[in-house]
């Protein structure tokens, strides 16, 4: 009767725990790298589609007040751009300079 209370139920030993968890971390090692440039990439590019879309707004005031003196301040004031844009602009250190934007 003593034998059926110890009866041994299957389990994961030691040696196969040690090497899920080794396999696991290699993979963790592998991937966050990656997650690392994959958000740098996305950020230089919507930093590179912000220029653009300040660009075309510069473009599209210019064309049609005729004046070249642009900043972000009137380009909100008319319309151009929103507050949001404006801010993003900032944070990603757009400036305008004769009329073209750049990023610093």
């Amino acid at each position: 009767m003593a034998r059926k209370l110890l009866k041994r139920r299957p389990a994961f030993t030691l040696l196969e725990m040690s090497i899920v968890l080794f396999i696991i971390s290699l993979l963790i090692l592998i991937v966050l790298p990656n997650l690392a440039q994959q958000r740098k990439h996305a950020n230089r590019v919507h930093s590179n589609a912000m220029v653009a879309v300040v660009q075309t707004q510069i473009d599209a005031y210019e064309n049609e007040t005729g004046s070249d003196h642009v900043n972000f301040a009137t380009l909100q004031a008319n319309d151009y751009l929103t507050r949001a844009q404006v801010q993003r602009a900032r944070h990603d250190h757009i400036v305008i300079v004769n009329g073209k934007a750049y990023q610093q």
